[in-house]
This record gives structure tokens, sequence and C-alpha cells, in this order.
């Protein structure tokens, strides 16, 4: 058994006690993904809202958490993943009232002013509008396998495909974004 299908069973076995009403399993299921799922949520919406919409996704899987089914080969994980993904996409389609801030704003406070929180910002907005020109696969896979750290087969599960599918998909993805960014910034990353 390897290490991952231990990891799984653990979950499982936390799912099966919260499904019967233990809130301290559930509290153990929401601390091991949380990081994740955070990450996952706030690349796809503004930080301000990000809080609250981890939130909701773990209320809906509360609330779902009876109609989960272990399947051979679907981890629980991919299940939650699939609950945010749906979650994201439901804010984006009933809140488009977000502004964004011009970063190029200047804070006249000197004590607000940090170098290194101004290039990963920076950074972060290169990376952030390149990733916006790819295309939705492409964005999708770099999300899950770097932004919410999932491996190949949880990310597989998410996107319903296979391991092999998501390798190529983030070695094309990776390129294209490679090609997105303004020259020499990759050495940045």
């Amino acid at each position: 058994m390897s290490p991952l299908d231990t990891k799984e069973q653990a979950i499982l076995e936390l799912v099966k006690k919260a499904k019967d009403g233990c809130t301290e399993s559930y509290s153990k299921i929401y601390d091991h993904y949380f990081n994740q799922i955070y990450r996952y949520a706030a690349l796809r919406v503004p930080s301000e809202v990000a809080e609250d919409l981890v939130a909701e996704i773990f209320v809906k899987a509360w609330e779902k958490l009876h109609m989960f089914k272990e399947q051979k080969g679907v981890p629980f994980g991919a299940w939650l993943f699939r609950i945010a993904r749906n979650e994201i996409i439901d804010t984006y389609r009933t809140s488009k009232t977000w502004e964004e801030i011009d970063d190029a704003l200047v804070d006249t406070d000197k004590e607000n002013r940090a170098d290194t929180e101004a290039n990963r910002m920076f950074l972060l907005k290169i990376v952030r509008e390149a990733m916006d020109k790819l295309p939705r696969r492409y964005y999708d896979i770099l999300s899950l396998c770097f932004i919410a750290d999932l491996s190949h087969e949880e990310a597989a599960k998410v996107l319903r495909c296979s391991e092999g599918s998501v390798r190529v998909l983030k070695f094309r993805a990776l390129k294209k974004l490679k090609e997105e960014l303004p020259p020499g910034m990759e050495e940045n990353l």
C-alpha cells in the first residue's frame, strides 16, 4: 500500500465518522484540506473574497457529505475540489461587481512600503496576467498542480482524466505560460 493510499484510507475513515455526525472528524478533514483549497480559491477570486468562499466550500461539503460515496480511484480530495471549483464558478456568475485596484497606485505612507511584498505582488500580477491568457484547461491544470499542490493522480481525478493527460497538459501549459511571460521573466520565478 502506497503512502497516498494510506493517507486516503485515513481521510475516508474521517469521512465515515463525519457522516455519522462527528464534527471533530470533519474538523480534521477541514484542517487537512484548508490550505490547498484556500490557495486554489485565492488564485481565482479577489483575496478579500477568498476566505469567505473557502468557508462556503467547506459548509457546502459538510451539507453534501452524505452524498459522497467511496469509489475506487476517486479520492475524497477530488470530490472536495469539484465542490470548490463549482463554488468558484457560481461566485463569478453571481458577483460581477469586483473592482481591481490599479497596481500603479502609489502608497505615500513610507511605513507601508515593503520591497519584498511589492516584488512578490508584481511577480504575482505578471503571472496572473499570463495565466489569464492561457486556455482554460491549461489554467486549471496549473492551478491544481502548483497552487492547490495536488499530485498528478489527484489532479487527474478532479479533472476526470488520466494521469498521463495531466502530465502532458501540465508540460504544455508550462510551455505556453513561458511564452506568455515577458522575456527574462522565467528566471524570477
